[in-house]
C-alpha cells in the first residue's frame, strides 16, 4: 500500500510539473461569432495569444471546423472535422490510421460476395 502511495504522488508532482507549462495568462487575440440565423447557420472562431486557433460553421445539418495548438513536446497539432449524421470525422497528421486490409480478406470478402450463402 505504502508502494502505490508513493506511485500516485509522483504522478500527481509530475502532473503539477507539466501543467505549470500550461499559458494560464493567455488572452483572447481575436473572436468572431456570428449567432444562428433563422435556418441555423452559424460560424465562431478565436485565437489566442498563446497559439490556440480555432473554427467552426454550420447549420442544423451538422458542421466542419478545424483547430490547432502547440502540444507539451512542442509539436503543432492541426486538426479538421466535419460533424454531421455520420457522427464525428476528424482528420490530423498526429491521428492513427488503420493498416490497410489484407489482400486475402479483400479476396475473400470479394467471392463472399459474389458467392452468397443459400437461403432455406
Amino acid at each position: 500500500m505504502f508502494k502505490l502511495t508513493i506511485c500516485l504522488l509522483a504522478a500527481v508532482l509530475v502532473a503539477y510539473v507539466h501543467a505549470d507549462h500550461i499559458d494560464k495568462d493567455a488572452t483572447i487575440l481575436s473572436e468572431k461569432n456570428d449567432p444562428a440565423d433563422a435556418e441555423g447557420n452559424y460560424a465562431n472562431s478565436y485565437d489566442t495569444s498563446n497559439g490556440i486557433q480555432a473554427q467552426e460553421a454550420g447549420n442544423a445539418n451538422g458542421a466542419t471546423g478545424s483547430y490547432s495548438y502547440t502540444s507539451p513536446e512542442g509539436e503543432r497539432i492541426e486538426v479538421t472535422y466535419v460533424a454531421d449524421e455520420n457522427g464525428f470525422q476528424p482528420s490530423g497528421a498526429h491521428l492513427p490510421t488503420p493498416p490497410p486490409i489484407p489482400e486475402a480478406i479483400i479476396r475473400a470478402l470479394e467471392y463472399i460476395a459474389a458467392h452468397p450463402p443459400a437461403q432455406e
